[in-house]
């Protein structure tokens, strides 16, 4: 009996801990589906009833039991018509609620008041109007309220001086009317009312902020307001040293730029930064909260609500053109048509941010470019999940691969302690290249053109293959003079004016890509007497003097059984790279040669680390004649 009584409490203790292990906070599981089953959106949400909230739900953040929703952040998501009622009001233990760059309009909704734990809450950019809530007595908790930029009336409410936790409070750019009310806030640290209808004289109590703040009312009268003193000038210092880690006070828009590295420190770290001229004021900036609960750690800056960020259908990013002016970002690279920043988001959410330079087209073309680009959808073509367009800025996302790119894993860290690129794993890269080039030149009437093939805009998805990036910017770009840089390697002889690139360009670049692949060297690349050596030309003249062996990469090299393989592929590599453009395979042609090379799915072949150590010398290549593979 005793062990039987032992067995029954292990097995309820054991399945107390399972019930806790996948508990699922159910009511406030069913107030969000009603929510969002209620609410028109343009992006799509991976909200699912039969999948769990916590951990899953895009945008969703809940308590560390499971058992409680306690954050809702969905920016930018294209939210439309007013917030259902009765659905997010139930979500009763919620502390952050972000719906900012939304199109939500209606008024503020009156059961938001059941939301007793409510910390930070940020609607800006929506098309509220009507008066704000007469009574915020009901959030005692409130931190951060963002309410900027919407159609929102009426008077500013007497009872927001109850809220004494309140650290900033942002009611621009709407058309708020009366005077001031006296807010006997201790905890306010930042304020922005500006670009509204108020009148009379600022209170006192809120004096001691910048005359800024208050600007844009036409009818507020700063006759008794203290003069602003400008302050002291330090003596000058030389060299002195800008600080970093803040994000410029100007800041509106998404220019982001690499900060400059800081002092001699153990590494480099570059900061993503937005900076936009505009002629009105700024809003409210500023670091405030060091704890676990401020993840929104800046209140909103201005921005134009008609140039947001664009994301593509099947997307489940939560985040918007704010979130990337808070991320922490390090520069990637800078390529042909722009610099590339790894940006990390608060909600640890990482991807590339792709900086544009020398966009040639107007607003118009290059969304409708955008569009053709963000709808192709292939396991080998890198994904555009969202764009940005301004006058002074054009804005790129795609999802972040952890890898680095092809260039980086052939050339990067090459030493005794390196870690070399096996045949297996650079055929997987140029079959699915291959492929996702071959899928491009199938879009828009099979007239797109990829324009910018090269080792660093192809990277590994999951399966391991090569897929490629970059697509199809040459049409919008300036023409670009050709270049000295490594990136005039990759380039066929016909391309004079990089917007009128064909397809065939496409598959030279391809041919200089698999040539890299290959030989293990760059497109232009240096000798040891500083010798300036194209890697098509060097490529040509060993195999003219039929010195094969000499041309392959020597990490290759410790992979017996691959020689006849690796010859293959510097056959279709040569004939890629031939000069005249009618005399290339089209890359449909270019794939089946490829996977001719190898089946990559045959099980039964041994990869290219568990070969027969019996190994033949390199076939010699000469002419097309004696190099023909049956």
């Amino acid at each position: 009996m005793a062990g039987a009584c032992i067995l029954s409490w292990v097995f309820l203790l054991g399945l107390v801990f399972f019930i806790q292990g996948n508990a699922d906070p159910v009511e406030d599981k069913q107030a969000l589906l009603d929510f969002v089953n209620n609410h028109p959106h343009t992006r799509t949400l991976n909200w699912d009833g039969n999948t769990p909230v916590c951990g899953h739900w895009t945008g969703v953040i809940c308590s560390e039991d499971k058992s409680h929703v306690i954050a809702v952040r969905l920016p930018g998501i294209g939210l439309s018509g007013p917030i259902p009622p009765n659905t997010l009001s139930r979500v009763s233990r919620l502390q952050i609620l972000s719906l900012r760059s939304n199109v939500i309009n209606g008024q503020f909704p009156s059961d938001f008041s059941n939301l007793k734990n409510l910390s930070f809450l940020y609607l800006q950019f929506n098309n509220f109007s009507g008066p704000l809530p007469l009574d915020f007595s009901a959030w005692k908790n409130l931190t951060m309220v963002n309410l900027a930029n919407n159609h929102f009336n009426g008077s500013i409410p007497n009872s927001l001086s109850n809220l004494t936790r309140l650290s900033a409070l942002n009611l621009a750019n709407n058309s708020l009317s009366g005077e001031i009310p006296d807010l006997q806030l201790p905890s306010l640290q930042l304020l922005n009312l500006s670009n509204n209808n108020l009148s009379g004289s600022v209170p006192k109590s809120l004096q001691r902020f910048s005359r800024a703040v208050f600007g844009g009312n036409s009818n507020l009268s700063f006759a008794n307001f203290p003069p602003e003193i400008p302050p002291a000038v330090p003596p000058s210092k030389p060299n002195p040293k800008p600080k970093s880690g803040k994000l410029c006070e100007t800041a509106l828009l998404g220019i982001i730029v690499a900060a400059s590295v800081l002092g001699i420190v153990a590494f480099a770290s570059l900061i993503l930064v937005v900076c936009l001229r505009r002629k009105r004021e700024d809003g409210i900036s500023g670091k405030l909260h060091k704890g676990e609960m401020s993840p929104e750690k800046m209140m909103s800056r201005s921005q134009d609500a008609n140039n947001r960020l664009v994301f593509f259908e099947g997307c489940h990013y939560a985040f918007d053109l704010e979130d990337l002016l808070r991320a922490s970002a390090e520069v990637l690279g800078k390529g042909t048509f722009g610099t590339a920043y790894k940006a990390i988001l608060e909600d640890a959410t990482t991807v590339v941010v792709k900086r544009l330079k020398d966009v040639n087209v107007g607003k118009k073309d290059f969304e409708q470019h955008m569009e053709i680009v963000g709808n192709i959808k292939h396991e080998n073509v890198v994904e555009l999940k969202a764009y940005y367009y301004s006058k002074d800025e054009k804005l790129m996302v795609y999802d972040y691969y952890m890898q680095g790119s092809f260039s980086a894993m052939l050339h990067g860290r090459r030493g005794d302690d390196r870690i070399p690129l096996d045949w297996d794993t650079r055929l997987r890269i140029a079959i699915g290249a291959a492929r996702g080039i071959t899928h491009i030149h199938t879009e828009n009437g099979g007239k797109l053109v990829h324009g910018n093939v090269k080792a660093s805009n192809i990277f590994l998805n999951k399966q391991q293959y090569g897929c490629v990036s970059d697509i199809g910017l040459t049409t919008i770009m300036s023409s670009l003079a050709p270049p000295i840089s490594r990136a005039a390697g990759y380039r066929a002889p016909e391309v004079t004016d990089t917007r009128k690139a064909a397809q065939p360009a496409d598959v030279y670049s391809f041919g200089v890509v698999l040539l890299e692949l290959l030989t293990g060297k760059s497109p232009i690349h240096t000798t040891a007497g500083d010798e300036i050596v194209h890697l098509v030309r060097w490529v040509h003249s060993v195999v003219r003097e039929e010195w094969t062996a000499e041309v392959f990469d020597l990490e290759l090299m410790r992979y017996p059984g691959i020689e006849e393989e690796m010859v293959e592929m510097l056959q279709i590599a040569m004939s890629c790279v031939v000069r005249m453009p009618d005399q290339r395979p089209k890359m449909l042609d270019v794939v089946k040669m490829i996977e001719n090379v190898r089946r990559m799915d045959n099980e039964n072949r041994p990869s290219s680390g568990n070969r027969s150590e019996s190994s033949t010398p390199p076939p010699v290549v000469g002419t097309p004649q004696s190099t023909s593979h049956e």
